[in-house]
């Protein structure tokens, strides 16, 4: 009765210039539950290697046309995308100094002839658990990556991965959606993850910015225009609906849009048509819809200044997105990010960012976010002299001024010295997202110090007083 593998047998490649003995190798592999290639020449294994996927190569040291650790290092070399294949080098001439070379060059295992097919068979699954368990990290880094990062944007904070969630829902729908948060937050970025990522890929992603048009121009631009509709229009012009047909319209601070205009909008959201101006004649359009601003547009309903039919219109879905105040514990790796960034845009040698440094930019407020943060790192690579960025490439704006005395600290003047504690810690930890270990670094205490105050004053890991009734 054939032996089937604990888990899915693996496609392994046998390289071995002795065909019989390559040949009863396959034979017990196979009878394993493996699928079996067998190549007779290190050529042939090359060719195969580089032909279909391999999670393993069995290779003899001695081949007559090659060094079997070439056939190791090939593994190494394979084209984007495959995973490396494991290697077990087989020899008839063991050695320690044979088996030192075949491990540092990328082996998994030192064989010796005549092989004992027990070890074989026990090499072969301790070899698959190994596998198998590179498979599932690599398919649990593919599910986070999907999850919880889109092109252009990525975060760990709590507060991201609620955003991620939603993009993720939405991504293969046509629902229109509003973005909201303060200015340089990243709206257009996630308009654009959500057309780059999603099946309107293949066409185009068209923005404009509502703001920075007159009334008349934005209506041009929206729907385009004939010949003779007004002063000046000698041609007729498609506007950024039909540009964007198939794709993504991304309208940009649609709080700051004229009423007149928000009524044509409203119909075009609706009907999937428009009429460009001096024509009476509809086009239907195929168009998604992400809207951004950083006005609150239920006060504008209230005061009259925003349609409530089009803010429900645009609302079908609405993600908010954190200040980066609010997600500080993704501030290091977002200034990694820029850093490579910005390095390789401007010929810089990659940098490192010193302790003191980082601890400058994690106490600054950012009000401009993450917008102001690239700014920030991009003049850092610019003005720093050496491969460490010091505090003093920080801009002066973002450095506290001697002598300077933090918000938080003038509004706790006078209080007791627990409550001054217990605001300190509960501010921190809000600002790093309850990231303990990154409290505790920018208070100047010990974790277990943090634990023992945060148990003391009552406080939830994000900042927030426990719940009494959940305490221990």
């Amino acid at each position: 009765m054939t032996r089937q593998a604990a888990s899915p047998g693996l496609r392994i490649l046998v390289v071995e210039d002795d065909a019989t003995h390559g040949e009863v190798i396959r034979d017990v592999l196979e009878q394993e539950g493996h699928e079996v290639a067998l190549a007779t020449s290190g050529r042939d294994g090359v060719a195969l290697l580089d032909a279909q996927p391999v999670d393993l190569v069995v290779t003899d040291l001695r081949l007559q046309d090659m060094d079997g650790l070439e056939i190791v290092g090939h593994c190494r070399v394979l084209r984007e995308g495959q995973a490396v294949p494991q290697a077990i080098v087989v020899t008839g001439y063991g050695t320690v100094e044979g088996a030192v070379n075949a491990m540092r060059d990328g082996a998994l295992h030192y064989l010796q002839k005549p092989l004992d097919l027990g070890i074989l068979r026990e090499t072969i699954r301790a070899a698959q658990s190994r596998i198998a368990l590179e498979r599932q990290n690599r398919e649990l880094q593919t599910a986070i990556d999907k999850s919880y990062s889109f092109p252009g944007i990525f975060g760990q904070t709590h507060a991201m991965q609620r955003v991620f969630d939603v993009m993720n829902q939405i991504l293969d729908t046509d629902a229109t959606v509003l973005v909201g948060g303060e200015s340089g937050t990243g709206k257009e970025l996630v308009a654009r993850a959500l057309h780059y990522a999603g099946p309107r890929r293949a066409k185009a992603f068209i923005p404009l910015n509502c703001a920075a048009l007159a009334e008349g121009v934005l209506e041009s631009e929206l729907f385009g225009h004939e010949v003779g509709a007004f002063t000046g229009a000698t041609a007729q012009r498609k506007g950024r609906f039909e540009a964007a047909d198939g794709g993504t319209l991304f309208l940009d601070e649609i709080g700051d849009m004229p009423l007149s205009t928000q009524a044509h909008l409203l119909r075009a959201l609706e009907s999937g048509e428009i009429t460009r101006v001096g024509s009476n004649e509809p086009l239907q359009v195929d168009v998604r819809v992400v809207a951004a601003t950083h006005r609150d547009l239920d006060t504008m309903v209230r005061e009259g200044r925003f349609r409530e039919d089009l803010c429900f219109r645009l609302r079908v879905v609405q993600l908010e997105l954190p200040a980066l105040r609010e997600r500080l514990a993704d501030l290091p790796h977002l200034v990694e990010h820029f850093l490579a960034e910005a390095s390789e845009r401007h010929g810089k040698p990659a940098r490192i960012v010193a302790t003191e440094t980082l601890d400058i930019l994690m106490s600054y407020r950012w009000p401009g976010n993450v917008r102001e943060l690239k700014n920030a790192v991009e003049s850092m690579v610019l003005l720093s002299r050496g491969e460490t960025i010091t505090p003093d490439a920080v801009p002066p704006y973002v450095r506290p001024a001697a002598g300077d005395t933090p918000d938080i600290l003038k509004s706790l003047s006078g209080l007791p010295a627990d409550d001054v504690e217990r605001a300190l810690i509960t501010n921190t930890l809000r600002d790093v997202g309850g990231n303990r270990e990154r409290c505790s670094q920018l208070l100047g205490i010990s974790t277990r110090t943090l634990y023992r105050k945060i148990k003391v004053y009552g406080l939830s890991g994000h900042g927030q007083s426990a719940d009494p009734a959940g305490s221990d």
